[in-house]
């Protein structure tokens, strides 16, 4: 039987036992999620996968690095309630692959905007957020109103119903046409007015 101060000179041994312990502890708190209806399984009937538009405004946003100022997580503190809405739960996200959570919040949180202010306010905020939030430290999106090209979006709605996104043949089929004729623009602000809708409309 190893005593506590051989383990303790033993690289070997410590190295292996700290390895046991990380990766027992990391299986118990993490398998159980993935059998839990609160984590795979759509909140509620609002929770709808992205059509083609919203998830080529999602590419956009993850292009942009807009994740890198914005979280989507609103924690269950009575401060970030009050602020933002209903604190986010995993059923929202079932359909994010990967999730926008966050902690970084040089802007503010993001998850519950949809709805909040108009289409014409998110492109003028976009292209030139001064003219809307004097004291904003964004950066202006002006390259944004240009044609929406996407030629595998098609290929990544496909991706993502394996991974168990349920679109259907034909939103596959449709999704080239659905994003015809429209810009970058009109793409992430058709995703940043669905962002927390489903929820907030429920409480």
């Amino acid at each position: 039987m190893l005593t506590h101060e051989q383990i303790e000179k033993s690289n070997f041994w410590m190295i292996l036992l700290i390895t046991i312990l990380v990766s027992v502890g990391g299986l118990v708190e993490i398998v159980p999620l993935f059998f839990q209806k609160s984590t795979t399984e759509p909140v509620n009937e609002l929770v709808k996968p992205y059509d083609a538009v919203r998830l080529a405004g999602r590419d956009i946003y993850i292009r942009e690095g807009c994740y890198n100022c914005h979280s989507q997580m609103i924690r269950p503190f009575r401060a970030e309630t009050e602020r933002y809405g209903h604190y986010s739960v995993a059923g929202e996200f079932v359909y994010d692959h990967p999730f926008q959570w966050g902690s970084k919040r040089t802007g503010p949180d993001l998850a519950r905007v949809g709805g909040r202010y108009s289409d014409q306010w998110h492109r003028i905020h976009l292209l030139n957020p001064r003219d809307v939030v004097p004291e904003s430290n964004m950066p202006a999106y002006y390259w944004l109103d240009r044609p929406l090209k996407d030629g595998a979006i098609g290929a990544k709605m496909a991706a993502l119903r394996m991974v168990g996104v349920p679109y259907s043949d034909q939103e596959i089929t449709d999704a080239p046409k659905a994003i015809e004729g429209k810009t970058e623009l009109d793409a992430l602000v058709a995703y940043l007015q669905g962002m927390g809708t489903a929820l907030k409309q429920t409480r």
